[in-house]
């Protein structure tokens, strides 16, 4: 009989502890039946009965008589999704991550892995510990090459080993992410700058420098955690301080889901194939484009850039010292990340990030700027974001469902704060600020406020200029 995943044991094991019903559609039980294989067939509906039967009630309307069979059991699971019977839905299936994205419902759609590490960080939270990526000279992990990690890459590159040699001693750099004590890579991303390069089989060219993300892999072990959201961090960083106007990777789409879902959201998009992969290229001009389009597309389009114009809102947004350490771990010293034993190390690593509060605002809309002060000890402006989504909600699953790809609070601290209607804000770190604005700054010279930030106050655009002058000094 075939070993379950210890992710997937250990995920349905939190859902029993902590109330979590788990279901399994009537779609799911014709798709198994149609498997060739028949002890896998067997196996899957053995295990069913164990889990409950969602009641199926309404036809799915995006079916219709040309739809196969397949799709359509999927339309039928994304459909029930839609119509939230079913907070989330877990999968492996590549296929419904596709479509659950041209559905706009891929945040509530999880790999096992993805939705395995959710759970431990909103339950239990003191077993997550993650260190930074370091970044190292390619020949260093020769001796590492027979590990688990790099057979998985090789299984899917033929002529890897070869490949790894030859740029290794042509001095090509990468950043490594590794487990705590043990030293064991579990993420690797391989970089490199390239002039003029032609990037498809149709002769496409990017004119000037561009950061080339040769292999970019996160391992089952600890996707989920943000690992690749931190290189592609890494990868706006040094992009900017390279001055390379574009960055460019290959993908097999099929293959690699996890990956292009990622890209595809911070702007990446595709520009041909090159020898049977997509060619995924992301514009990152060194000055800011005038472009006009919504404020929220731009800054993921155009990541690190903004708009900060006059027509989109700004806002000064209080934070306590606790959640600030958390969220933003490496603002007073790049690079340093929260202890390796913290519970919410993980959460640093991220571009996306969530923030909850009380706040009697509901000003807040996507692509509006907001500052984050750190109040109580260091009382000064440190930090930039651009706001995805604001809502206003009072159930705690619910809060739990939508800031859980970001998760910074527990299970404990999200029922804490939803005494009143709490204010969800989902945002995109932008910058930390080499000089932070001190409340004094704030109340003169510069006259932004006139008292205490206690809550989120919407700033005129002329302040937010004189906050951005007082930083940049």
């Amino acid at each position: 009989m075939a070993v379950l995943q210890p992710s997937l044991t250990d995920f349905v094991r939190l859902c029993n502890a902590h109330g979590h019903q788990l279901l399994y559609h009537p779609a799911s039980v014709e798709d198994i039946e149609r498997d060739s294989n028949v002890d896998r067939r067997n196996r899957t509906l053995a295990r069913l009965p164990q889990y409950t039967l969602l009641q199926e009630r309404d036809p799915c309307p995006w079916n219709t008589p040309g739809t196969s069979a397949n799709d359509a059991c999927d339309n039928r699971i994304l459909w029930a999704l839609d119509q939230n019977a079913a907070h989330a839905l877990v999968t492996e299936d590549q296929g419904l991550h596709r479509k659950a994205r041209a559905r706009n419902l891929h945040d509530r759609v999880y790999f096992i892995q993805s939705a395995h590490d959710w759970l431990k960080r909103l339950h239990e939270p003191g077993t997550i510990t993650l260190p930074n990526i370091e970044e190292v000279q390619l020949h260093t992990l020769t001796p590492q090459l027979a590990s688990g990690f790099f057979s998985s890459i090789r299984n899917d590159y033929a002529g890897f080993d070869q490949w790894f040699r030859r740029i290794a001693m042509a001095g090509r750099r990468a950043w490594v992410y590794r487990e705590p004590g043990d030293g064991e890579i579990h993420a690797i991303c391989i970089f490199d700058v390239q002039t003029d390069e032609q990037i498809t089989d149709d002769g496409q060219r990017l004119d000037g420098p561009a950061l080339k993300l040769c292999t970019f892999k996160v391992g089952d072990a600890v996707r989920g955690r943000k690992v690749g959201e931190l290189f592609l961090r890494a990868a706006f960083r040094f992009a900017t301080s390279h001055r390379c106007e574009h960055i460019f990777l290959h993908a097999n789409a099929r293959q690699q889901d996890h990956l292009t879902n990622l890209i595809e959201d911070f702007g990446f998009r595709v520009a041909g194939e090159y020898q049977g992969d997509a060619v995924f290229v992301k514009e990152h001009p060194v000055q800011a484009p005038a472009r006009q389009m919504n404020s929220f597309e731009y800054v993921r389009r155009y990541y690190p850039h903004y708009i900060g114009g006059m027509d989109v809102q700004k806002f000064i947004v209080p934070i306590v010292p606790e959640f600030h350490s958390i969220l933003f771990p490496d603002c007073t010293r790049p690079g340093q990340a929260l202890p390796a034993g913290h519970p919410q190390r993980h959460v640093g690593n991220a571009i996306k990030l969530a923030y909850l509060s009380n706040s009697l605002s509901k000003l807040p809309q996507p692509g509006d700027v907001v500052l984050f002060y750190r109040s109580h000890d260091q009382k000064a402006i440190t930090t930039l974001g651009v706001v995805e989504r604001y809502e206003w909600m009072g159930q705690a699953d619910e809060i739990a469902r939508l800031v859980s790809r970001r998760t910074v609070y527990t299970d404990a601290q999200i029922a804490a704060m939803t005494g009143n209607e709490t204010k969800v804000m989902l945002f995109r770190l932008i910058k930390h600020f080499e000089n932070p604005v001190t409340f004094q700054q704030l109340l003169r010279p510069l006259r932004v406020i006139r008292g205490n930030i206690q809550s989120i106050t919407r700033i005129s655009d002329e302040s937010f200029s004189r906050i951005l002058a007082a930083a940049d000094r």
